[in-house]
Formats: C-alpha cells, sequence, structure tokens
C-alpha cells in the first residue's frame, strides 16, 4: 500500500547566519528542541513504512521555505511542498509567481486559526492568491477553526477551481468532546466537491490511548460525508503524541470497517491525486 503523509514539518536550527524572527508574540516555540532534519524524516519514514511526505514550513521559523524546498528537489519521489510566504511583505506577490518555476512547490498552506492571519481570510484580503492559484492549479491547505469554516465555504464557491484541503478536521484545541463539539461545521463542507478534509494530527486532540478509538467515529462520519478520494491521512510529526508507525497502523490496522479500496485512497493514492503528483 502506498502511505504518502499529507503534513510534516522539517526544519534548520536557530543559527546567526540563518536567524528565526526575532521574539514574536505571534509565533509559537519550536515543536522540538533539535530540529527536524530530511535526512531524520526519511529514516523515521522508511522505519513506519510511509512512502511519500508533504512538506511545511513550521510557524515558528517564519514565512520561508529554503529548508522543505531543497528536501523535495534533492528527494522529488519522496517529498513536495506546500509553501509558506508572508502576504503583507512588498514581494509577496513576485515571491508567488516564482512558484511557477519551482516543481517542487504544489500549493500554499495557512494557519488562519492564529488571530494575525484570520482577517487575510475572513476580510478577504488573498483574493488574488485564491485568483492565481486557481489559474495556476496550486492547491492550497489551510488551518481554520470550526467557527470561522463558513468563510472557506465561501471560498470554495467563489473559486471552484481551487483545490482545498482542510488541516487536521479543523481542530485547533481541546481533547474530544470539547475538540470535537462543533464537527458538523466540517461535516457541512462536503457538499463542495473542491473542499478535502486531511485526517492529519488527531491523536493531538484526544485524551484516549493507541489504538485512539475515541478518534474513529470521527474519522468514519468523514469518510461517509466525503468519501475516500477527499480524505487524506497524516502525520504532523512533530506533535505527534505517539510513534509515527502508530500514527500509520491506527488506520490501515485498527479500522477494520474501512474498506480495502478505501484504505489505499486515503492513506495516499487521493493526496497524490488532489496534488497531481504521479505515482
Amino acid at each position: 500500500m502506498l502511505i504518502v503523509d499529507s503534513q510534516v514539518h522539517i526544519w534548520a536550527a536557530h543559527t546567526p547566519a540563518r536567524p528565526w524572527p526575532a521574539a514574536d508574540p505571534n509565533l509559537p516555540a519550536a515543536h522540538k528542541p533539535q530540529p527536524i532534519t530530511a535526512g531524520d524524516l526519511l529514516r523515521e519514514m522508511d522505519a513506519a513504512g510511509v512512502h511519500r511526505a508533504v512538506l511545511i514550513s513550521p510557524v515558528f521559523e517564519g514565512a520561508r521555505n529554503d529548508v522543505v524546498a531543497a528536501a523535495a528537489r534533492a528527494y522529488p519521489e519522496r517529498f513536495t511542498v506546500m509553501g509558506r510566504f508572508d502576504p503583507d511583505a512588498p514581494d509577496a506577490r513576485a515571491i508567488v509567481a516564482s512558484w511557477q518555476d519551482e516543481p517542487a512547490i504544489r500549493g500554499v498552506r495557512f494557519t488562519f486559526h492564529r488571530p494575525h492571519q484570520r482577517p487575510w481570510l475572513v476580510e478577504g484580503q488573498l483574493d488574488w492568491l485564491w485568483a492565481q492559484a486557481e489559474r495556476n492549479n496550486l492547491s492550497a491547505m489551510l488551518l481554520v477553526a470550526h467557527y470561522d469554516l463558513p468563510y472557506v465555504a465561501r471560498l470554495a464557491e467563489r473559486y471552484p477551481g481551487l483545490r482545498i484541503a482542510l488541516d487536521h478536521f479543523g481542530l485547533t484545541e481541546g481533547r474530544d468532546e470539547s475538540a470535537f463539539a462543533d464537527f458538523d461545521q466540517v461535516i457541512a463542507l462536503a457538499r463542495l466537491p473542491n473542499i478535502a478534509l486531511k485526517a492529519s494530527c488527531l491523536p493531538l486532540y484526544t485524551n484516549d490511548g493507541y489504538p485512539f478509538r475515541r478518534l474513529h467515529t470521527y474519522v468514519r462520519r468523514a469518510w461517509e460525508a466525503f468519501g475516500p478520494q477527499r480524505l487524506f491521512w497524516g502525520s504532523d510529526l512533530s506533535r505527534l503524541p505517539c510513534g509515527y508507525r502508530e500514527g500509520v497502523t491506527m488506520f490501515t490496522e485498527e479500522m477494520r470497517w474501512l474498506p480495502a479500496r478505501d484504505l489505499e485512497l486515503i492513506m495516499g493514492r487521493a493526496l497524490c491525486a488532489w496534488l497531481d503528483w504521479k505515482v
């Protein structure tokens, strides 16, 4: 079975030669004390049976793609990239335009649940980006809190050619029932064919232990609503509160109600088709 991780962060250390942003209250702390490098990730993937991964620069590094793009260029069969940039930067539009000449980058990623990024979604400040992405076949991966999902629906309706994948089931805080209290807002998005759902980072949002059975009901609802072609497994490895292999087998071995063909789509083939990443 082809297994493709829909989200992993790798990064480089904070150094004088390549500093992270200065102290910024909008940015979180590093996920781990030591960076996860491309080499580290490849070893983890091989041990867990993961064949490919979508790389995303972590927010705490700032809006940059140098590390992830270099990894994807070095290992194009293993990695691809969702790019990040600062829309307020004077060269923002030039950066996005340059991605047309960067085959490693297949789209854009934003964390709109963060207060300083939320206006970019809810106030329509990125309409130029969505129009350009739709024209240039760039997809979007967005982390949006459940209460803001109507804005995502509006975005998908306005740009029907823009492929949008919602990160982490739209989860941003809480555990179990509190985390999923407004999950109906997620399910409501299934009516829009250009919205998909990433089943990524889910173990972080439960107090349950492996095989995380409290999560299975929500995965089943997502599968029934979106279908296997629009449901993508992922780990968000640097925040995963269990082993990488367990993040895989909670789906491949423990969700026995998933038909084999659907499981193959969810674990990687559907994501590759969505991103036009040839298998």
